[in-house]
């Protein structure tokens, strides 16, 4: 039964990390990353650079990363107990987060990030790179965005399966 109550509470938090990390990309890919698009390419690129440095902080990075540690335990779980109603949800949730949304920060973002983070804002190279970061950055956080947002929504279906998870 404690087993039982343990893994509801980490479905739940999965749940809610998946959400609120697709809020956050959801408000870059709506209204954040169009805003700096409208500044010259040197401010736009200032702002990012500090938005790059300032994200990586207590808050934003426990719950990406909890989000992250907590799939993890969910894919393990739904693995060994494969048979009970509800581990496939969990499997599959996990892994969108995971594949789509850490996966894809890391593999896509944080490389642009790094790039952006050398560029000089005011030269000619900075705002070439800076037109094609605004592209390519925006189509991975949709991507991404999507990931955490389905994650979420099979995490909750997953919290109403009836089941020994």
């Amino acid at each position: 039964m404690v087993m039982i109550a343990y893994l509801y509470m980490l479905k739940v938090m999965a749940a809610l990390g998946c959400g609120l990390i697709a809020g956050i990309f959801f408000a870059f890919s709506t209204f954040v990353m169009k805003a700096l698009a409208q500044q010259p390419p040197a401010q736009g690129i200032a702002a990012m650079q500090s938005i790059n440095l300032t994200v990586i902080n207590p808050w934003f990075m426990a719950a990406f990363l909890g989000t992250g540690v907590v799939c993890l335990i969910l894919i393990v779980s739904s693995v060994f107990r494969w048979q009970q109603p509800g581990a496939a949800y969990l499997l599959v949730s996990a892994l969108f987060y995971l594949i789509g949304c850490f996966g894809v920060t890391i593999g896509f973002n944080v490389p642009l990030n790094d790039a952006l983070a050398v560029a000089n804002p005011n030269s000619p190279e900075g705002a070439n790179l800076w037109a094609n970061y605004l592209t390519n950055w925006m189509f991975w956080n949709h991507v991404r965005t999507l990931a955490a947002f389905i994650a979420a929504a099979l995490f909750t279906l997953a919290i109403g399966t009836p089941s020994q998870l």
